[in-house]
């Protein structure tokens, strides 16, 4: 099959940046996404029109086609000649990323979940939401809607699977208009919450200002109001803007007295149609019921009144083969979404505009950041890589991104910017040539010799110098785009060994592949030298692990049982102000600790309080918002650990001397004092440490780090164990769709877990319930077999990591819960059992 367009059609539209689109489509698990795209594929030419809606083009892998659900996001660039507008025909470039609607995965039927890739957002400047009519917007809807809202991204809506409306719940149109209300009102209240203000106009999705489409994409045909409008504007003789407003909300049109009415009686009391009903779904359902009870006079006379004519062989189709073919002439799917996409989503010109201040790390009005705001093609080269994607050959991978500014060539010489790198500094740079540039289509590429900014690109040869994510630029001033924050953290850890000892090497340069390819896994070595495999999920890690042990590594592997990472938390302020000496007893450091507040927290680790802040900006927010004392707001020396983390070392001395002189050193320490807590040697989280006093040597060469380092770090301890040390555990939000009678397994199963309900709704229109729950993730473990086995399988349970939770019980008690969790931890790390005693970090004066 010959795709519609070449190469170098593809080429010269690039430079154009006013007619590129780059849009990602988002939707909860098994709503239809990739069903969707495929009818905008055949639009085309990649596949044929009668596969469109079974071929599902963008599932590239083999567990995708078979699992029926898209794993990693895959990029297609298509090519369309349009004259939607009414004008002459324009060319279209849409760069399309089919982003995965899904949260974790299992072997099993149950969609495979896994987060959707904010990388893909990161590379678009439009979404298009999708919705299932039946199920309306769910939570993994939601989470993505936030981040692309966050992302400064501008969605238009589709409300997909209403033929299951007209075929399954045989429902009217007055009925089918109350239930996309409903939606459309359901999408709106969430982008209402997290729009962004300075992106010109509300983000708000509205049928009549053309935003929604209504449609089924497995039968490939979907419509907007705009559609209709334009067809029925000369039969009232009325523009079409006006008859867009009439076709939506309580307008009714009586035939009798030939007008438009505000109310659903005429002037004789008899009840009128909605016009949105009468025009458009009766319209539509009508059609729909009479081919599938096969009623060929009837729908012979409406398709002559469509103007729609069937070949011999067509005329022969029955039920839903002729339903699909008819819709696909009359209202076909790619026709309706290209509108959306052309008309409402912004072109990379218009959006960079909104979006370059957000994006770019430096001052905007640099080259650099100018360049980005104003898409300029002969600018400086700024390219955001946000994925790797596994090429044909194993182990190298594709670096996929997009060009904000500039234009990347093949052969050229480029700095390569990993998330770390500081401008003026030489850590995480390369600079390396860039060997190719290619276009993605689905599975397949296309070289090209230079892509122009505004467009997405895969580069070969830059993989061996970043993970993940980076920047690419080629000059010497460029500050980073900001790299992708994931709604998720990994929380869930594996150990894996080889099961030969002779095939460590494979599986040590397996990690690291495959550590590149998902963006979510974090694959690090711990120092007793096992190899550690950290996922979002129990099904996370162990698609991993298959990936890992088929694709990357090729060897038997042996893995640990599943373990859920903890974090140390204190609740008090130290009882005591603490001391310690350092080792030639010349300096003293006094210290307190004391919580950091769940608020200042979540917000630190959400990156809205950072070290990159203004400092005097940061602390204003902190004084007016958290209500810090103004002093300490300015005083705060580090962040930790990594230099990111959500614990703060606080400066509250008065006149200290030589104090600036050991700040490096009480930095380090702080690191690796939060990186490793006291209790287990996992993270802190949550903690504020305060510096009371301290008193220094005169001699420079008695205060080294040497003396101060293994000090503060034993101050840190100390003050942690006198300030009510607790543990914290990641906490699910669970979601389970199940029919109601089945809601006594499920509490049974949750409670048994240690799981609480926080919120059940119905599904109008069918006996199934949506039920909310936090789960501890480390009860998480083998809880959809339970579930299924007490709800005999009726139960669909989604898991996604929601927030961090106090554990109750001291670790100090004997006997306690957190007690029994730290000795468990401390035999697994091989430390020596029981928390090391207060003395050990105390000194006497």
């Amino acid at each position: 099959l010959m795709p519609n367009f070449t190469v170098d059609q593809i080429r010269e539209i690039m430079s154009d940046a006013n007619n590129i689109r780059n849009m990602s489509v988002i939707a909860h698990v098994d709503h239809g996404k990739s069903t969707l795209t495929d009818s905008l594929i055949a639009r085309a030419g990649l596949i044929a029109e009668s596969a469109a809606g079974n071929a599902r083009a963008t599932d590239t892998r083999a567990d995708e086609q078979e699992r029926g659900i898209t794993i990693k996001s895959t990029g297609v660039s298509m090519y369309f000649e349009s004259s939607i507008l009414g004008d002459e025909k324009r060319a279209y470039l849409i760069n399309l990323i089919d982003s995965p609607g899904h949260v974790d995965f299992s072997s099993e039927v149950t969609a495979a979940l896994r987060v959707t890739d904010g990388a893909a957002l990161r590379v678009t400047d439009g979404a298009l939401v999708v919705v299932d009519y039946v199920e309306g917007v769910c939570v993994q809807t939601e989470t993505v809607l936030r981040q692309a809202l966050g992302e400064k991204i501008k969605p238009v809506l589709m409300i997909n699977k209403i033929d299951r409306g007209i075929l399954e719940l045989q429902v009217d149109g007055e009925t089918m208009y109350q239930n996309f209300v409903k939606v459309i009102e359901n999408a709106n209240v969430i982008i209402a919450t997290y729009e962004a203000e300075d992106m010109g106009e509300s983000q708000q999705v509205d049928p009549v200002k053309g935003t929604v489409a209504f449609g089924s994409a497995l039968f490939g045909w979907a419509f907007t109001l705009t559609r209709f409008a334009a067809q029925y504007a000369e039969r009232f003789k009325i523009p079409r803007e006006k008859m867009m407003e009439k076709l939506w909300g309580d307008n009714f049109f009586d035939q009798k007295g030939k007008k438009w009415r505000k109310i659903d009686t005429d002037d004789d009391g008899n009840k009128l149609k909605r016009a949105f009903c009468q025009f458009i779904m009766d319209l539509v359902i009508r059609l729909t019921r009479n081919i599938m009870d096969e009623n060929h006079d009837v729908v012979n006379k409406m398709l002559g009144n469509l103007n729609i004519t069937l070949k011999n062989e067509e005329k022969q189709l029955k039920g839903k083969q002729l339903f699909k073919n008819v819709f696909q002439k009359w209202i076909n799917a790619a026709d309706a979404l290209l509108e959306m996409i052309v008309f409402k989503l912004p072109s990379p010109k218009k959006a960079q505009s909104y979006r370059a201040s957000y994006l770019y790390e430096g001052p905007i009005d640099d080259p650099c950041g100018q360049s980005i705001k104003n898409c300029d093609k002969d600018g400086p080269l700024m390219v955001f890589i946000s994925k790797m994607i596994p090429t044909a050959d194993k182990g190298r991978f594709y670096a996929f991104g997009r060009v904000f500014s500039g234009t990347v060539a093949t052969g050229q010489k480029v700095r390569i910017m990993g998330p770390n790198y500081v401008p003026g500094k030489k850590t995480d740079l390369n600079i390396k040539n860039i060997q190719r540039t290619v276009l993605m289509m689905g599975g397949k590429t296309e070289a090209v010799p230079d892509v122009p900014c505004g467009n997405t690109v895969a580069l070969v040869g830059i993989d061996a110098y970043l993970t993940k994510q980076g920047t690419i630029s080629d000059h010497d001033g460029a500050h980073n785009i900001r790299v992708m924050k994931y709604s998720v953290s990994p929380v869930v850890r594996v150990a894996v060994e080889p099961k030969n000892a002779s095939d460590l090497p494979k599986l040590v340069e397996g990690l690291k592949r495959l550590s590149k390819s998902d963006p979510l896994v974090v694959c690090y070595t711990e120092e007793s030298g096992e190899h550690v495999i950290a996922g979002c999920g129990e099904l996370h890690v162990e698609i991993c692990l298959k990936d890992l042990q088929e694709e990357y590594a090729k060897c038997d592997i042996k893995k640990s049982d599943p373990v859920v990472t903890f974090k140390e938390t204190v609740t008090e302020e130290s009882t005591q102000n603490c001391l310690s000496k350092s080792p030639n007893k010349h300096n003293r450091i006094y210290m307190k600790a004391e919580p950091l507040g769940d608020d200042l927290t979540n917000a630190i680790d959400a990156e809205e309080v950072t070290m990159k802040d203004d400092l005097k900006a940061r602390a204003k927010v902190l004084q007016d918002k958290y209500e810090w004392d103004p002093n300490d707001a300015k005083k705060i020396w580090c962040f930790g650990p990594d230099t990111t983390g959500p614990n703060l070392l606080v400066d509250q001395t008065k006149q200290v001397q030589y104090l600036q002189e050991i700040k490096d050193s009480m930095e380090a320490a702080f690191q690796w004092a939060t990186k490793e807590g006291v209790m287990t040697e996992e993270n802190m989280r949550g903690i504020r440490y305060n510096i009371q006093d301290v008193s220094l040597h005169t001699d420079a060469i008695h205060r080294g780090g040497g003396q101060i380092i293994p000090t503060a770090r034993r101050v840190f301890y100390a003050a942690c164990l006198t300030a009510e040390p607790r543990f914290q555990e990641p906490i699910f939000l669970c979601e389970i769709q199940t029919p109601d009678d089945a809601m006594g397994g499920i509490y049974q199963t949750l409670t048994q877990r240690r799981g609480i309900v926080i919120g059940e709704e119905p599904v109008p229109g069918t006996p199934l319930v949506i039920c909310k729950a936090y789960l501890p993730v480390a009860e998480s473990f083998g809880f959809t077999q339970h579930l299924r086995q007490s709800t005999s399988g009726r139960a669909f349970p989604q898991c996604v990591f929601d927030h961090w939770d106090t554990i109750g019980t001291s670790p100090l008690e004997e006997g306690s819960k957190a007690h029994t969790i730290c000795e468990g931890i401390r035999k697994r790390k091989g430390l020596k059992p029981g928390i090391p005693g207060l003395d050990n970090f105390l000194d006497k004066l």
